[in-house]
């Protein structure tokens, strides 16, 4: 089931099978640890190569995948992640994760991941056109608005979506809403591009309300943000707008710290150099945005251990990108609140730190709260949940329409894990404040699970 060479995807399970065992779900419903060992394996996992030509007429080829975890509550749905790194160790853990983050938005959507080992860093327009054509040659006979719907992901975006869809388009002789992410003159949806982001702010938003019984808000809180991509620049907009102060952006060469507080021209620099493929280091040497306000760039660095007092943690990169020594730092900085906007963003070590806190906080203002990724994060696929019901419908839906359903996605998601992990914690183990990571865990894992037997997956 877990495999020694697929360490991404054996952190996944172990993380959630470690917290659905210390809850009391496998005492009050014991059947449902035989389901374990079946939703831990995929339904299909299809590898297949792809060759295209380069601009000097040589051919490359990659590794292009699609892991189709879980169909139980729908279509699977999952982005497709281009970088080096991909691998069938790292799809597998994000086709995991995703099946229940899924299950969380409410919406009837199964979970999968795919992708290459492509970069499209550094390749011209026609190279990447090239590639998604003959990425999509391989990939079309397996998707569908019915059965596997991909979305983007890292080195995923509107153009590339743009690319994939044309070449679908031709091959299968119909217009279908077989990948989300779509231009907004062709049936994308708006928000899509920032619900992530939103959607993040929206669920840390109720945390923070929560704990503080409606006293606290945004408004004057410090926050550290990692990443610069689609989710760390729309959730630094979105704090900003709610009145908070952003004292940090990463990306993978390094990190800015602005301690006045990171503003929205900076963000507006940084989303039309991203998409040139620049780093934070040449962004902040080359926009005038950057000449008149004290940012600082520290190379080779995260931007935990340097962003000094904060109140809220959004690791919005990439997985395990917080590390048990740099959670005490964020700890001892005074952190409160930590959520991830990336996808299994804290390393276990890091989990753990987090969570010993919380158990130990003598009052509900003084404990540390932490959010996983499956949760905090699933106001993205929750709208691309919504494209496909518009591409359905043949509608299109406005930015208040589309926000005001994701704000009600998130909101919904922090009550099912609050309340889940209220009814699942051991009376011996309650604390100022229930694990949502437990909530989420067992949350996704129980609807997941009663659909598969529902279906007959087990019994």
């Amino acid at each position: 089931m877990v495999q020694p060479s697929e360490p991404e995807f054996e952190q996944a399970f172990n993380e959630l099978y470690s917290t659905l065992k210390d809850s009391s779900l496998f005492e009050k419903h014991p059947e449902y640890e035989k389901v374990i060992p079946v939703v831990s394996v995929p339904e299909r996992v299809i590898q297949f190569r792809v060759v295209w030509e380069d601009d000097n007429g040589v051919m490359q080829v990659n590794r292009g995948y699609r892991v189709q975890f879980n169909s139980a509550l729908g279509p699977y749905k999952g982005g497709l992640r281009l970088h080096p790194s991909v691998n069938l160790s790292i799809l597998k853990f994000l086709g995991y994760e995703q099946i229940f983050k899924n299950a969380l938005t409410g919406l009837s959507m199964g979970g999968g991941k795919g992708g290459a080992d492509f970069d499209p860093k550094g390749k011209s327009d026609n190279e990447i056109r090239k590639f998604c054509t003959a990425f999509m040659r391989q990939l079309a006979r397996y998707i569908g608005q019915f059965t596997d719907v991909p979305a983007g992901d890292i080195g995923t975006g509107g153009r590339e979506i743009g690319y994939m869809f044309g070449a679908y388009k031709q091959m299968q002789n119909q217009w279908e809403g077989v990948l989300t992410g779509k231009g907004l003159t062709w049936g994308g949806s708006l928000i899509r591009p920032e619900a992530t982001g939103y959607g993040l702010v929206y669920y840390v938003e109720k945390m923070i309300e929560k704990a503080t019984s409606g006293k606290e808000t945004f408004a004057g809180k410090r926050v550290a943000i990692s990443g610069s991509g689609n989710v760390a620049q729309y959730a630094a907009l979105k704090v900003i707008e709610l009145g908070g102060t952003v004292v940090s952006l990463s990306d993978s060469k390094g990190a800015i710290i602005c301690q006045e507080g990171i503003t929205p021209e900076h963000i507006a620099a940084i989303g039309e150099a991203k998409l040139k493929f620049k780093s934070l280091e040449q962004i902040k040497g080359e926009y005038s945005a950057f000449s008149t306000s004290p940012v600082q760039y520290i190379a080779g660095a995260r931007p935990w251990v340097h962003v000094g007092q904060v109140d809220v943690a959004l690791p919005s990169a990439t997985q395990n990108e917080v590390s048990g020594e740099e959670a005490k730092a964020l700890i001892a900085a005074g952190c409160k609140y930590i959520a991830e906007g990336s996808n299994m963003g804290s390393t276990q070590e890091a989990i753990d730190v987090f969570e010993a806190e919380r158990k130990v906080a003598s009052t509900v203002g003084g404990a540390i709260w932490y959010a996983p990724g499956k949760a905090a994060n699933c106001g993205g696929v929750a709208v691309s949940g919504l494209e496909m019901a518009q591409n359905s419908q043949r509608v299109s839906w406005t930015s208040e329409e589309v926000d005001a359903k994701l704000k009600e996605i998130m909101v919904n998601c922090f009550n099912t894990c609050y309340e889940t992990s209220v009814a699942y914690t051991a009376e011996s183990n309650k604390s100022t404040l229930p694990s949502l990571v437990m909530g989420a865990n067992v949350a996704g894992f129980v609807k997941v699970a009663e659909a598969m037997k529902d279906q007959g997956d087990w019994w």
